[in-house]
C-alpha cells in the first residue's frame, strides 16, 4: 500500500468513494449510510446524506435521521442528519411535527430549524404555535423558520415578535420581515432603530420603504463609527434603489444628498465601502456616492464595474459625478483595471461635453483599439468643434475611418461649416481617400467641383474615391462621373464607377452595368453582378442568367444570388445552377428555391439534390424542403435519412422530416 493511500487524506478518499459505490437499494445500505453520518470528514458525511436521501425506505430513514438527532455530543452527526431530512421533502414532514413535542427543548430547536429549511407552507401552523414554547431557542427558530416560508399569518406574528421583551426574539422578528419582504408600519421600525442590539437589522428592514423618512433615517446611520452599523445602513440604500423609476430616484438622491452632506468623512466611508466584499454594501456605496456628486470617488466607482451584477448602476453612477469626476476619471485611465477601463469608458461616451476633447485625444494616443473605438463615438458626443481635426484625421486609420465619419455626422449638425473645411483642407493635404468619400456624403452639391477635379487626379484611389463620393453629393454629377468612368484604366475605378451605378439605379445605370458586366476585369465583373441586384436592374437579368454557366464559380453564384435579390430566377435558371460543378452555386440555387417564381418546381429539385455527393449540399437540401412544406416529400426524406452516413446532414434530414410530419 503506498504511502499516499495510507494518509489521512487518502483514507478519507476512500471512505468517500466506497459510499458513493453503494447502491441505495441494497440490503444494508441504511446502516452503512446512518454509519457514515459519523464519519470525522464533513465530505464523507455528506455522501452519506445523500445516499440516504436515495434509500428506498424513506419511513425507515427518516426515523433513523430523527434519532441521529438526539445524540447530543456528534455535532457532525446532527448536522448531517438535519441536512438529510431537509432533503426528504414532505415525507420528513410527519416526523419533525412529531419531535416538535419533545420534552428535550434541543429537540424542539432541531425541528424547527429543519421545519424551515423544508419550506413547506403546510407546516406554517405547527411553527406559529411553536413561537409559543416555554424555550426561547425554540420560538427563535420558529420565528427564523418562519421568515424562510411563512405567509400572512407568519407576517402578523413576527410583527407581534417586535414588542418581545427579549432582544433575541426582536433580532428573529426583524430578520425574519426582512426575509419575507413584509414591511410592519415604518414607526415600529423606526423605534427599534434606536436599540442597539437589533439596529443593524432594524436598518436594513428599513430599505423596504420607499423613499422619504425612511431614508433619513438610514443616512444618518453612515454617521456611527461602527462599521457594521454603516454596512447595514448601505444595505438598505441600494435596497431602496433596487427598481425605482426617475422620478422615484431623485427623490431618494435629494434626501441622502441633505443627509450626506452633513456628515464629517462621510466620503472615507463610501471609498472604503465600495471596496468592501459584500456585494449588497457596494450596490449601497454606489447609491451614496451618486447621492453625494463626489467627484474625488469616480475611480473607485468605476472600479465596483469587476462586479457584474452592478454595472447599471455602476454607469448611472458615474453620470452623477459630474466633469470634474470624469476628468478624474479620464486621468486614470491608464491605472484602471479592465472591466473598470472598459465600463468608465462607455460612461465618458454618455459624460462627456464640449470641454472633453484634450483628455479624450490623450486617450488615443495609448489607448487599445476597443477603447479608441469608444473614444471616437465620444470625440462625436461632444458637439464641440475642436473635436473636428482629430476626427478628420482618423479618417486615415483604417480601423477607425468608419466610426469616424459617423462621429463626424454627429458634429456636422452643429458645426457644418467647421467640419466642411477641415474636410476640404484634409482633401488638398492629401491626407487620405476616405476623406473624400465622406466629403461627398456631407457636403452634398457644394463639394462637386471639388470631387470633379480629384476624379481627374493622377492616383486611381484618389479617383475611385471621387466617382463614389459623387454619387453621394448629386445623383446627376454622380452618373456623369460613372459614366467616364468605367472607361478608365484602373479596375479600381471602374469598380468605384460599378457600386456607384448600382447606388444609384434607373434605366441609364442599367444600360452602364450591362457594359460592366462584360469587363475584361473579373473584379469589375463581379462588382457589376453585385450592383445589378443592388440597383433592382430587372433589365439585366438575361445577362445574369448567362452567367449562371460561367466557369468561374463565384461569378456563377453571385448571379445566382443576384437573379434571386432581383425575383427574377426562373426554374430553367435554377436546373443550370443546380448543374454547376462548383457546389457553392448549387448551394445559392437551394437557398433560391423558396422564391415564388421557383417554388413550382423547387421541391422536386430540391428532392433530386438528397443524393449530391457533397454532404453540405445534401444537408442545405434538406433544409429547403422543410422550409417548403410539402408533405409529399417526406417519403424522399426518410429514405435519404435510412442510408445518409454524415451526422450532420443526418441531424437536418431528421429536423426536415420531423416539420413535414408535424411531430
Amino acid at each position: 500500500m503506498s504511502d499516499t493511500v495510507r494518509s489521512p487524506a487518502g483514507q478519507e478518499e476512500a471512505r468517500y468513494r466506497a459510499l458513493q459505490a453503494v447502491d441505495p437499494r441494497a440490503p444494508g445500505a441504511l446502516e452503512t449510510f446512518t454509519t457514515g453520518l459519523h464519519d470525522e470528514s464533513w465530505r464523507v458525511r455528506h455522501a452519506a446524506a445523500e445516499g440516504l436521501r436515495r434509500v428506498p425506505d424513506a419511513p425507515g430513514v427518516t426515523a433513523r435521521l430523527v434519532s441521529v438527532l438526539g445524540k447530543r455530543g456528534e455535532t457532525g452527526a446532527r448536522n448531517a442528519a438535519a441536512e438529510a431530512l431537509a432533503g426528504m421533502g414532505p415525507v420528513a414532514i410527519p416526523p419533525l411535527v412529531h419531535l416538535l413535542e419533545h420534552e428535550d427543548p434541543d429537540q424542539r430547536k432541531l425541528a424547527a430549524d429543519i421545519l424551515g429549511q423544508l419550506g413547506r407552507p403546510e407546516v406554517e401552523d405547527v411553527l406559529l404555535r411553536a413561537l409559543s414554547d416555554d424555550d426561547l431557542n425554540v420560538c427563535v427558530a420558529a420565528a427564523e423558520a418562519l421568515g424562510r416560508m411563512g405567509g400572512d399569518a407568519a407576517a402578523r406574528a413576527l410583527e407581534g415578535l417586535l414588542d418581545a421583551p427579549t432582544p433575541l426574539l426582536r433580532l428573529a422578528a426583524l430578520e425574519g420581515l426582512a426575509s419575507l419582504k413584509r414591511a410592519p408600519p415604518l414607526e415600529r421600525v423606526m423605534a427599534l432603530v434606536e436599540d442597539p442590539g437589533v439596529q443593524r437589522s432594524a436598518l436594513r428592514l428599513l430599505g423596504l420603504y420607499p423613499p422619504g423618512v425612511s431614508t433619513e433615517r438610514i443616512c444618518r446611520a453612515l454617521a456611527s463609527p461602527v462599521r457594521s452599523v454603516r454596512e447595514a445602513a448601505l444595505v438598505a440604500l441600494g435596497k431602496q434603489a433596487v427598481g425605482l423609476g426617475p422620478y422615484e430616484r431623485g427623490e431618494l438622491d435629494a434626501v441622502a444628498r441633505s443627509v450626506l452632506n452633513g456628515i464629517p468623512g462621510v466620503a472615507a466611508h463610501v471609498a472604503q465601502a465600495l471596496d468592501g466584499d459584500d456585494v449588497r454594501v457596494r450596490a449601497g456605496a454606489l447609491v451614496a456616492a451618486g447621492a453625494l456628486g463626489e467627484a474625488s470617488l469616480a475611480v473607485a466607482v468605476a472600479e465596483v464595474a469587476r462586479e457584474d451584477r452592478l454595472l447599471r448602476e455602476v454607469l448611472f453612477t458615474l453620470g452623477q459625478l459630474g466633469p470634474e469626476g470624469r476628468r478624474l476619471l479620464l486621468g486614470s485611465m491608464g491605472t484602471l483595471s479592465l472591466p473598470a477601463r472598459t465600463v468608465a469608458a462607455e460612461a465618458l461616451v454618455l459624460l462627456v461635453d464640449s470641454t472633453s476633447v484634450p483628455e479624450l485625444c490623450a486617450l488615443l494616443e495609448w489607448a487599445e483599439d476597443d477603447l479608441r473605438a469608444v473614444v471616437v463615438r465620444a470625440l462625436g458626443r461632444t458637439h464641440s468643434p475642436d473635436a473636428v481635426a482629430p476626427l478628420v484625421e482618423l479618417l486615415s486609420d483604417s480601423a477607425l475611418s468608419g466610426m469616424a465619419a459617423r462621429a463626424l455626422e454627429q458634429l456636422t449638425v452643429a458645426h457644418p461649416l467647421t467640419a466642411l473645411a477641415a474636410l476640404e483642407a484634409a482633401v488638398e493635404q492629401r491626407t487620405t481617400p476616405a476623406a473624400v468619400a465622406v466629403l461627398g456624403r456631407l457636403g452634398g452639391a457644394r463639394v462637386l467641383p471639388v470631387l470633379r477635379r480629384i476624379a481627374r487626379d493622377e492616383d486611381a484611389s484618389w479617383r475611385a474615391a471621387a466617382v463614389e463620393a459623387a454619387s453621394r453629393a448629386d445623383g446627376e454629377a454622380g452618373m456623369e462621373l460613372a459614366r467616364g468612368a468605367l472607361a478608365d484604366e484602373s479596375p479600381k475605378v471602374r469598380i468605384a464607377a460599378v457600386r456607384s451605378l448600382g447606388q444609384q439605379g434607373g434605366r441609364e445605370a442599367a444600360t452602364f452595368l450591362g457594359l460592366a458586366l462584360k469587363d475584361e476585369d473579373r473584379g469589375v465583373r463581379v462588382a457589376a453582378v453585385e450592383a445589378v441586384g443592388v440597383a433592382g436592374a430587372k433589365e439585366r437579368s438575361p445577362d445574369l442568367e448567362a452567367l449562371v454557366r460561367h466557369g468561374d464559380g463565384a461569378l456563377a453564384m453571385l448571379a445566382v444570388r443576384a437573379l434571386t435579390k432581383l425575383g427574377t430566377v426562373g426554374a430553367g435558371v435554377l436546373w443550370d445552377a443546380l448543374s454547376h460543378h462548383d457546389a457553392e452555386v448549387v448551394k445559392a440555387a437551394l437557398a433560391a428555391l423558396g422564391s415564388a417564381e421557383a417554388s413550382a418546381d423547387g421541391a422536386a429539385l430540391a428532392v433530386s439534390l438528397l443524393g449530391h455527393p457533397r454532404w453540405d449540399v445534401r444537408a442545405t437540401a434538406a433544409r429547403v424542403l422543410g422550409g417548403l412544406g410539402r408533405p409529399e416529400c417526406l417519403p424522399a426524406l426518410e429514405q435519404a435519412m435510412a442510408v445518409e452516413q454524415d451526422a450532420l446532414a443526418q441531424v437536418a434530414l431528421a429536423e426536415a422530416v420531423v416539420r413535414l410530419s408535424g411531430r
